[in-house]
């Protein structure tokens, strides 16, 4: 209950960012984020996230092919 009074912390985005990415995010969490959290955390989080992971292809793709 307490969970629901305070905003998202820093990890809490993270893990909710990635959550989402792969599909998997928990209602309570979902519910929890648009309640509470701010669109601009979640937005940021999710572009570093993506950016992040397009890098981690790029660089994985370039070390398998070379």
């Amino acid at each position: 209950m307490n969970d629901k009074l305070q905003k998202p912390s820093f990890w809490q985005v993270i893990v909710s960012v990635c959550a989402a990415l792969f599909g998997v995010q928990n209602d309570n969490n979902r519910l929890r984020d648009f309640s509470q959290g701010s669109f601009a955390y979640f937005a940021i989080a999710g572009v570093v996230l993506v950016t992040l992971f397009v890098i981690a292809l790029i660089v994985i793709v370039n070390l398998v092919l070379n």
